[in-house]
């Protein structure tokens, strides 16, 4: 049946109203499950590094553009570079949009890179936003005498690393396996603590450390030209340290995919994401709240007086950029995976008995 023009206008805009009010009741009812609960968001990684300092900065700002504006409060819960939080935020965390989490990056890939034993997928997550891009640099202490590349390629340097397949640890044995540096790994410090192990002179390098978790961390260092970088191992240079060379153009085209993949996330740093499985209608509002917060003049003043730099990314780019990850070649993830294989030359460090 043909509906007269008159009727066709009429039944046009009440179904547009109908819209409007389907809108404006979830955007309520979203409203009146937030009012007056509390909002955790968590750091998975160590409660003074760069990671932590964004989830604290979140909490001060978060609950003003949630709808009902909830109280955000901050948690820690460490280990393994944030696989900790991953693994509870997966398996155990309320999936009711009451909690979000920060964890590194790569945590993302690691089902890709190493399945076994992880019980999740990078891309089942809620992905909310991310707040940073992180391209990792690889740094010697300035006294080491290694300056270059060129003069890691031609004596030992003793590198430090979280664990034997942490990011630092990969980055130091990819870069042995495919520009020929003599990088020996030790392993087994706790998060920041190899910072302090280049200062007390019990390692030389560090690889695979964001450029901007330096310049939070530790920006007396690069004040004072404390370090030398030797190489960015991201896809694209960082506009302040344009001169250091890209892996990427020091590699043999055979490694360039996997050399590619390792340094795929630094372009999603300090993400955000939610549990999987909770309510699509807070997930866009979660997703919302993080775009708005990252305008406001309060929040960004905050920011760049904790001097961290903020380049936002929303989440449905996020797993955009994971469902591309996902499908990279095989023999790609292989060499990756072969990279991620301790040496003979590495060790642990030993700790004295107390």
């Amino acid at each position: 049946m043909v509906l007269p023009t008159s009727r066709v206008g009429v039944t046009s805009v009440a179904m547009i109203a109908a819209l409007f009010l389907s809108q404006a009741a979830r955007a309520d009812a979203v409203a009146d499950f937030y009012k007056g609960k509390t909002v955790s968001v968590y750091s998975g990684l160590s409660i003074g590094g760069a990671y932590t300092n964004y989830a604290r900065l979140v909490v001060r700002h978060l609950g003003r553009f949630i709808p009902g504006q909830p109280t955000a409060v901050f948690r820690h819960k460490p280990g393994a570079v944030g696989m900790v939080l991953a693994r509870w935020m997966n398996a155990a965390a309320p999936k009711d949009g009451l909690v979000v989490g920060t964890f590194h990056e790569r945590i993302a890939l690691e089902p890709l890179i190493a399945p076994k034993g992880i019980p999740f997928n990078g891309r089942d997550f809620t992905w909310v936003a991310a707040l940073g891009t992180n391209p990792s640099v690889c740094f010697t202490w300035g006294t080491s005498g290694i300056k270059t590349i060129k003069d890691a390629q031609s004596r030992e340097v003793i590198s430090g690393a979280v664990g034997t397949t942490a990011t630092d640890a990969v980055m130091a044995r990819l870069m042995n396996a495919t520009v020929g540096t003599k990088f020996k790994i030790i392993s087994g410090y706790r998060g920041d603590a190899i910072l302090l192990a280049m200062e007390k002179g019990e390692v030389q390098a560090r690889c695979g450390f964001g450029y901007p978790s330096l310049k939070t961390t530790r920006p007396q260092w690069l004040r004072d030209k404390k370090i030398n970088i030797l190489a960015q191992l991201s896809d694209k240079p960082h506009p302040e340290i344009p001169d250091v060379p890209l892996l990427m153009n020091l590699v043999a085209p055979e490694y360039k995919d996997a050399v590619r993949l390792a340094g795929a996330t630094d372009a999603m740093a300090r993400p955000y994401a939610a549990p999987p499985g909770i309510p699509k209608e807070r997930a866009e509002a979660l997703r919302k709240a993080f775009a708005d917060m990252v305008q406001d003049k309060d929040f960004l003043a905050d920011a760049k007086k904790q001097n961290l730099e903020i380049d936002f990314t929303p989440g449905s780019e996020i797993s955009a950029v994971l469902d591309k990850l996902y499908k990279t070649p095989k023999p790609a993830v292989d060499q990756l995976v072969k990279f991620r294989t301790p040496g003979a030359a590495e060790g642990k460090i030993q700790r004295k008995k107390k």
